[in-house]
């Protein structure tokens, strides 16, 4: 969330970036409840202030035998109490309309973050490998996944509904091969491997940004709990309302989950096979670090995402988000695309993001580093997927397959599969 000295103080700063980000912004909404919020402010210090000054002529006024004007001071009292109460409502009402404001308002956006209006403008960083060059007519990972039997996406509507995948065999083996090798990996790089709910509450999906702006995409339990749609909601807030200590900075966690969205908007090609389905599964890098160490961390985290690719022989390239692509927590963010045959093309399988103090603010972490300022100073978060499992399964069953229908197992998986090839069944 935004500071609201900040949004008050920048506010031609801000909806520009929100202009940059194509976010709604309401100037004069903010700028008229800013005001009232002001006003009854100095409303309620004004009263409050004469009501001290007549509780304290009260006594004298009795000492000196003025029983009138003692009176008449007490009637002004509780009349101030009463105006007291109307003028809090005021600000209270202010506070919470400018909060509905503030916690459905978007990131501004870092200096570096390049400036564009959607997808087409994000400019490409890197690339890591050569897409492989068939001498033989590849098929894409669904139609792969059934010839194998190891993908059955009619079955898993069957026991759910469309876009909810069924794995089987070697299949399931693929799926928990990649999160221990994923979870083993980031923890030998000094992460500390975490074991969340699948499950938050109101207040722990408020804290990362998913609500209120993305309630439609949640799915909702009769108690009121959310399925998370990332181990970054539960990662971030494990410090929630805590203050940490600037020589533990960075900290660097992980873990699995799966993660649950709607994905209502989504169509064509990417409603098939693994891409873009409502269940799936995630190993998700989240950092707490000072505003000088977090953007060296964010460069070393998509650098972790992008070793489980080169482990695993899989070309990608690294694009910088703009603002108008940038997600809504974000102030910088770098996507990971890996190569897929089907799309002829790169598809995101990793987004990393400096979230800043964006996320904190809400949360309420803090750090205090007495040797360098006093009191305490909101945290930087980051996060970073590491990886989307479905999507690292559907690109090695694509580059890696044989014109036989099989698919080799790439080397580094190979101890946790127990196999080097995935045949049919």
């Amino acid at each position: 969330m935004l500071d609201l000295r900040f949004v008050r103080e920048n506010q031609e700063a801000v909806a520009q970036a929100m202009r940059n980000r194509n976010a709604a912004w309401d100037a004069e909404a903010f700028a008229r409840l800013d005001g009232e919020r002001r006003d009854a402010i100095q409303q309620e210090e004004a009263l409050q202030a004469e009501r001290n000054a007549l509780s304290k002529q009260v006594g004298a006024l009795m000492g000196q035998g003025r029983a009138d004007e003692a009176e008449a001071a007490k009637n002004r009292v509780r009349q101030i109490n009463e105006e007291l109460e109307g003028a809090s409502a005021a600000r209270a009402a202010a506070d919470e309309q400018l909060t509905n404001i503030l916690l459905r308002t978007p990131n501004m956006p870092s200096a570096d973050t390049p400036v564009g209006a959607d997808e087409d403008d994000n400019p490409e960083v890197r690339r890591w490998g050569a897409p492989r060059t068939f001498d033989f007519e590849p098929k894409p990972h669904w139609d792969l996944g059934a010839s194998l039997g190891i993908i059955d996406a009619e079955r898993g509507a069957k026991l759910a509904r469309s876009r909810f995948m069924l794995l089987g065999g070697l299949g399931a083996r693929l799926e928990r091969s990649l999160i221990n090798f994923m979870a083993d990996t980031h923890a030998s790089r000094g992460y500390k491997e975490w074991w969340c709910p699948a499950l938050a509450n109101e207040v722990t999906m408020t804290g990362t940004g998913q609500l209120p702006k993305f309630e439609e995409d949640m799915f909702r339990t009769r108690e009121g709990l959310y399925l998370i749609p990332t181990a970054e909601v539960q990662l971030t807030n494990i410090h929630a309302g805590e203050t940490l200590d600037a020589a533990d900075l960075p900290l660097r966690y992980c873990g699995f989950t799966p993660c649950f969205r709607e994905e209502a908007g989504s169509a064509g090609r990417d409603t098939r096979g693994l891409i873009r389905v409502h269940q799936f599964d995630k190993v998700e890098m989240v950092k707490f670090a000072t505003p000088e160490q977090s953007y060296a961390e964010l460069e070393a985290m998509t650098a972790d995402a992008e070793n489980i690719l080169q482990l695993l022989g899989l070309p990608y390239r690294v694009i910088s988000l703009c603002t108008g692509d940038i997600g809504f927590s974000a102030a910088k963010t770098y996507d990971v695309e890996v190569y897929l045959p089907s799309y002829q093309g790169y598809k995101e399988i990793s987004s990393c993001s400096n979230c800043e103090d964006f996320q904190a603010r809400r949360m309420g972490i803090r750090y205090r580093d007495p040797e360098s300022f006093k009191g305490s100073r909101l945290v930087h978060t980051l996060n970073g997927s590491g990886l989307a499992v479905g999507r690292t399964m559907a690109a090695i069953l694509e580059n890696y397959q044989e014109e036989d229908g099989s698919v080799r197992v790439p080397e580094a998986l190979v101890p946790y599969m127990g196999t080097e090839v995935i045949e049919p069944a």
